[in-house]
């Protein structure tokens, strides 16, 4: 998918409508669809440019989504009165990801609110024994910004 497009960078460009929480220039967090909110107060915190997920987005875009994120949690537990928040991201082809462009959902939590972000099954998937070190290589190895 390209950025025409994508439904993020159309709302970016002011196609569409959208309650924008806050607009930075590098993230921007916009209420998600009244039927997708998870909790009242959910926000998306969307990457200004075009990226399909974390795999591909750059430092620097994963940087100011994560501190956007970040700000918006510590002022949900001031404005909402949340006494938590859950961080979810789904990114690439296999994980049930909905709208492809990088994103993360910032989701206030309260005490015993019915709601349950924890997943509550495992892969049956299975690696071959040295996945960990052949993991460890791949990183020790790799160019970093």
């Amino acid at each position: 998918m390209n950025s025409e497009e994508c439904i993020f960078c159309n709302l970016l460009r002011g196609h569409g409508e959208a309650v924008w929480i806050a607009r930075r220039e590098r993230a921007s967090a916009l209420r998600p669809l009244e039927a997708d909110q998870l909790a009242p107060g959910h926000a998306l915190v969307i990457s200004n440019d075009h990226a399909l997920g974390i795999q591909d987005a750059s430092p620097q875009t994963v940087e100011a989504v994560a501190l956007l994120a970040q700000e918006i949690a510590q002022a949900m537990s001031q404005v909402v009165g949340a006494g938590g928040v859950n961080i979810l991201n789904a990114s690439g082809a296999d994980s049930d990801q909905s709208v492809l462009h990088f994103h993360v959902h910032v989701v206030p939590r309260w005490h015993a609110d019915g709601l349950d972000t924890w997943p509550s099954t495992v892969s049956t998937h299975t690696l071959d024994h040295g996945w960990t070190s052949a993991l460890q290589h791949a990183l020790a190895t790799a160019s970093r910004p």
